[in-house]
């Protein structure tokens, strides 16, 4: 074989895999936040649909404990913000300040799932169940709309839930193991991927909270 074909050889093997290993762990993080941002539309698209096509559907804001829900928003920003510090830490090798606010993130997703056991059963209690909302006018006709409303408000905020839910037992697995060694300054991937997780659930969450709480 000639130098040419060599060198051409060469290249042509280096362009063979363009993706490192920690390059294909967010390429596949990437492809599944793609697939659920899509899961989550359809809902909220549906959502929107069963609203608009309503003659009686209540106004979420006089029936729904909007406070709660903004802190619990608040919430999820600020555990947004302890993720980004939390990789900023094993960046650095700084293994105290990684356990830290990784910690600080679990506790905040846990508070937020806490928040809303609460506010899930204290609606269940005023009559809003899984399979609707019965509410009725003053000449007992029932109001098809706010049924409509309690079966969507439970699905769609279930599903983030899991989401949330899911994203902490993460959170734990990536600490468990940072608390053994596994990352640093040269090995701190898998927190990345974990990050990219956690700031999708919040940025979803800031959208059900505007569609679903404020609209």
């Amino acid at each position: 074989m000639s130098e040419a074909a060599a060198m051409h050889a060469g290249h042509a093997e280096s362009y063979e895999t363009p993706l490192t290993p920690e390059s294909w762990g967010k390429l596949g993080m990437w492809v599944f936040l793609v697939g659920d941002a899509m899961s989550f539309g359809t809902l909220l698209a549906g959502y929107g649909a069963i609203r608009y096509g309503s003659a009686d559907w209540p106004k979420p804001y006089e029936v729904l404990g909007i406070w709660l829900t903004a802190g619990m928003t608040l919430l999820l920003i600020v555990s947004s913000v302890w993720m980004v510090k939390g990789l900023a830490a094993i960046q650095r090798n700084d293994h105290a300040a990684f356990r830290k606010f990784i910690g600080l993130t679990i506790l905040g997703g846990a508070v937020f799932l806490g928040c809303q056991a609460y506010e899930w059963t204290h609606l269940i209690h005023e009559g809003m169940g899984f399979t609707g909302w019965t509410l009725h006018t003053k000449t007992g006709e029932v109001l098809t709309g706010a049924s409509l409303f309690g079966t969507t408000f439970f699905i769609i905020t279930g599903f983030h839930g899991m989401h949330v839910t899911g994203g902490v037992i993460y959170l734990l697995c990536i600490l468990l193991r940072g608390m053994s060694g596994a990352y640093s300054a040269t090995n701190y991937n898998p927190v990345e991927i974990l990050g990219l997780y956690w700031h999708f659930v919040d940025l979803v969450w800031i959208m059900v909270f505007t569609f679903v709480y404020l609209l």
